[in-house]
């Protein structure tokens, strides 16, 4: 049986930015193993929805509740990988910061966050999955301004 996580990826708009980074990914940095960086997820507590687990997670791990964001139809990325020789899945839902000033607070399992452009997010996350669920998310918010 896999492990099951979810959780948000959490972007907000920029007025005044630099053209390419005027969409921009929020991301944490562990407390704990390697300290890599990761959008905020967790496990689903037995008989929790999916996206209550990603709402509950991120206002857990960075004071964002579901008042604050406001999730985009149509994006969901699933992550597949093994840890300690587990597999694990994991769901990404995209939600964007209502207002781009809100503060983030973290709790004891991150030591730090930034807001990074996508470039700047992928070379952070380095893991090929979540460059590619990243990049993925990107091109959907691309695409819907296009329209």
């Amino acid at each position: 049986m896999s492990l099951r996580a979810c959780g948000l990826i959490i972007f907000r708009r920029l007025i005044q930015p630099p053209p390419s980074d005027s969409i921009q990914y929020l991301l944490l940095q562990t407390s704990y193993g390697e300290h890599h960086w990761t959008p905020p997820k967790g496990h689903v507590d037995p008989g929790e929805d999916d996206m209550t687990t990603a709402l509950r997670e991120t206002r857990e791990e960075a004071g964002l509740g579901g008042e604050q964001l406001r999730i985009v139809d149509g994006f969901l990325s699933e992550l597949r990988y093994e840890v300690r020789g587990k597999g694990k899945v994991v769901l990404y839902w995209l939600a964007e910061l209502k207002d781009p000033g809100t503060a983030v607070t973290l709790s004891e399992e991150h030591q730090d966050y930034r807001w990074a452009g996508l470039d700047e997010a992928c070379a952070l996350a380095r893991y090929k999955d979540l460059q590619d669920a990243l990049r993925e998310a990107h091109r959907f918010l691309l695409a819907g301004e296009a329209q």
